[in-house]
């Protein structure tokens, strides 16, 4: 049963504003929560933290429930919580998950990024 409180941004992964998720995004984030055992409700909260080598650093968590003023985003079945303030800096990003022969894992393609550290986890405005 949804939360009436909660601000539920988009259920389509293509919304200007606010961050789009790939369907490889989605389905990692739903085979790490059925590989946890996390329940229905649950999804993966993104943010952004000070810190890194380029002064601010992507996070995810797995959470079981969002808090009453995160943004939420379904897409392909899966729930992305963001709190208030990471999204004025994740506005327009597209979370992926990309697999290759030299990295595995999620990707923040962030528009709004000056600088990108080598290692992809953090940037600069």
């Amino acid at each position: 049963m949804a939360n009436p409180s909660l601000n539920v941004i988009s259920t389509s992964p293509e919304t200007e504003g606010t961050v789009a998720v790939t369907e490889a995004a989605a389905g990692a984030i739903q085979k790490y929560l059925r590989e946890h055992d996390a329940s229905e409700s649950a999804g993966i909260r993104i943010g952004v933290r000070g810190g890194g080598c380029s002064g601010l650093s992507y996070f995810l968590d797995a959470e079981e429930t969002p808090k009453e003023t995160d943004h939420v985003i379904e897409a392909y079945g899966s729930r992305v919580f963001i709190d208030p303030k990471s999204l004025l800096f994740l506005q327009g990003t597209t979370l992926d998950y990309v697999t290759g022969l030299m990295e595995a894992g999620f990707k923040f393609l962030n528009p709004k990024a000056g600088k990108d550290c080598g290692c992809g986890e953090s940037f600069s405005m």
